[in-house]
Parts: C-alpha cells; structure tokens; sequence
C-alpha cells in the first residue's frame, strides 16, 4: 500500500473529536418519514451539506436530486450526492440514507434518543441513527475530508450519496434516483453501501433471498360452536393452509450456503382476530406468511405452488380463499468475482489484514434495486447491527475502521 494510503489511515485515528460532533449534528434532527409522523429528511440534508462546506467542499461539489412529497413542509425529500474528481472518470459510489426510524419507548432508552452520548471508556456513541446509517455515512465524509485535506486525488472519482426514505421502501431515494436519473449510473461504476454488515467487518453482502409476504383471507360460514355442521370453519382451514404453506420449505429445497439458513423459509407469522368468543365457529380468517426465498426460485414459480396448494383447501372445507402481497420482492446477485467485490475484499486485506466473504441475507436492501438493473452492488460495513432498538450505538473505532477501508479503496489500482 502507498505511503498516501498510510498517512490517511494514521490520520484517521485522530477522528474521534470529528466524529461525535457529526453524528451529534446528525442525531439532533430526528429526520423521520411521514409514515412515521416525521417531516422528511430536507433540515438534516442542508445541516450537513452546510457542516462540509465548513470543513472545505465546495458548493460546486454537490448535486441534489429532490423528489416531490408533499407531505412534508419542504416539499421534497432531498438526495445529495458530493463528487470529489479522480485520476479516473470510473466512480466509485459510497450510498448511505439520512433518514432514520422513530425512537420507540422512550422507556426502554438509558438517555435521550436525540442526543448522542459518548462513552469514552468503551468507545462507543449511543442515539437514534448512529448506526443505521449514520456510521456509514460518516465513514465515508471522513474518507473524503482526508482527500481534501492533504491534497489526494483519489484513482477513483468519489460520489457520496445521501439518500432519503430507506426505511420506507426507498420511492422518494434509490428508487427515484433509478426512475429519474437512471444515468447517474453506470454499469463499471464501484457500487457500496454500508448499511449493513458484522463486528468484523469481513462479510460483504452480494445476494439477497426473493420476500413475498402472503395476506390469506379465508372466507367460510359462521355458525354456533356446537353445529359444526352447519356452517364452514375458515379459521380450520386457515391451519390447514398454514401448514401446507409451511411445506414448501421441503418442496422448495435447494440450499445455498452462501446464506444463513441456507433453504428457504416459509413461515406463518400475524394473526388477525377472527371471532369474540369461543362458542362461534369462524366465517372468516386472516393470517400471513413471511416467505424468504433463493434467488434461484423465481417468485411466479413460488406463486404457481402456492395456488394450488390454496386450491386443495378451497376444495377440502368449501371455503374460499383471497390472496394478496403486501410486500414482494426479487433480485439477482451481484457474482462473488465483480469487480466492486473483489476490490473491496483487497481493501479491506490491505487496511486491516482481514480475509472478508460474500455471503447472502434473507433481508433486503436498496441494492436490489440497483441489481435489478444490472448494477453490481456490495453492502458492507463494521457494525453489530443494533439499528432500531433502544440504545442504538455505534463504536468510534468501527467508523474509523470503515473509514480506512474506503480510503484503500479510493486509492487503489
């Protein structure tokens, strides 16, 4: 590694002042989505833009791509993306979101959500945000500060992008930023988000398992507990439903142990309430299943099994059965040898000599909306994962960690 690389990562030890103050900043302006009775993520984006153009940016460096919502009292939820030019036109994107989850009870929390609190002992922040995804967004600002502040022309362009509404399915973020300005990106360009990872860091995140999530609404006839007979028991066929559904995860038994587990899941979750009391046969009965599927079963094929399994116990009971989506998705991975996988594993062995893997997840990410289009993408970063809990923290030397990664990135080869 060069001696520029060695003079930023000892220079990144010496972050920690810069750091709290950042993600105090950041943790003040409770940057919640609508759903979420917030108003958007426009104060915390020009609280930060302002906070780097103090620290030597330049105003010409930044780009905002405002997506309309007129829920919000600006407007708009902001995407701000910052380009420090290369040696190279090829980019290299590091993509983390502003926004962040409510704090939940408040109860549960040792200190005010909204303030960050350092623990100097154990080196570690704690506030709502500071993980998910503050530390990757701060990782990457203090990557670029030491590009600017000792003059470095990284071999890559650097583009880091803020994002807004993550945590609510991404259509005012990466979505409108893929529908709207599709050629911000292209298909060369290093693709990294740090919102997610482990204690380590060693894990790089390629691929992830297709979610269908099933609404099933029974419909049968109500009678009296003690006349079976007379009506049709939609919450018995529900059960039976439940476990014939549960049953594909022997149908559907490819493994993948590029995941943990490495089948796929198909499990009966909600319950919504049916009847009041006990003497009531149910006419009616909803439940859901949460289905985490590999990617190597389309969802149309999932669908087809699921349909006829319904069928059977439309058939069997006499009743009838609507199904709905609430959420799906699916996406291809991104190959273990791409070009952002394989630069990010050697970055990663020259700052800290670690071996890191790409493995599958069940969750989902933004990057499978950039997968979809045929953007390779690699998630990763040094974390617990603690995001939405009470008491979410962040350790200092993980951002810092993180940091140095990037900054072997940039300048890498």
């Amino acid at each position: 590694m060069n001696e520029n690389f060695e003079l930023l990562k000892e220079n990144l030890e010496k972050t920690r002042p810069e750091i709290i103050e950042l993600q105090t900043l950041l943790s003040s302006i409770p940057a919640m989505a609508p759903e979420s009775g917030g108003d958007g993520e426009s104060k915390k984006c020009t609280a930060l833009k302002n906070w780097l153009i103090g620290r030597g940016f330049k105003e010409n460096q930044f780009k905002q791509f405002d997506a309309p919502d007129s829920r919000v009292s600006s407007g708009v939820r902001p995407n701000l993306m910052l380009t420090i030019p290369g040696k190279k036109e090829q980019s290299i994107f590091v993509m983390a979101h502003m926004d962040v989850v409510p704090p939940g009870n408040l109860s549960l929390w040792h200190s005010d959500p909204w303030k960050v609190v350092y623990d100097e002992k154990n080196d570690k922040i704690t506030g709502r945000g500071v993980e998910d995804n503050q530390q990757g967004l701060v990782s990457g600002v203090l990557a670029a500060l030491e590009l600017i502040k000792n003059n470095i022309v990284p071999e890559y362009t650097v583009k880091l992008f803020f994002m807004a509404d993550e945590e609510f399915g991404s259509e005012y973020g990466m979505k409108f930023l893929l529908k709207e300005h599709l050629d911000l990106f292209k298909k060369d360009d290093l693709i990294l988000i740090p919102d997610g990872g482990d204690p380590e860091g060693k894990t790089i995140e390629v691929a992830e398992k297709n979610i269908l999530w099933l609404r099933l609404h029974t419909i049968g006839l109500q009678s009296h507990g003690s006349m079976p007979q007379k009506g049709k028991n939609a919450h018995l066929a529900a059960c039976d439903l439940a476990l014939r559904l549960n049953d594909l995860e022997n149908f559907f038994d490819a493994e993948d142990e590029l995941f943990s587990p490495s089948k796929s899941t198909f499990q009966p979750t909600k319950k919504e309430t049916n009847v009041d009391t006990v003497n009531i046969i149910p006419g009616d009965d909803v439940f859901y299943m949460d289905c985490r599927i590999l990617p190597c079963y389309t969802l149309d094929v999932v669908r087809a099994e699921i349909k006829k399994r319904v069928a059977e116990i439309e058939e069997k009971y006499g009743v009838k059965v609507e199904i709905s989506e609430p959420q799906k998705s699916q996406s291809p991975a991104t190959p273990v040898n791409a070009p952002v996988v394989e630069k990010l594993k050697q970055a990663i062995m020259d700052a800290h000599g670690k071996e890191a893997v790409p493995i599958g997840i069940g969750g989902g990410t933004v990057g499978a909306e950039l997968r979809n289009l045929g953007f390779n993408a690699a998630i990763w970063s040094t974390i617990d994962e603690v995001c939405h809990q009470p008491d979410e923290y962040s350790y200092l030397h993980n951002t810092i960690a993180d940091a140095q990664t990037l900054c072997a990135l940039f300048l890498q080869k």
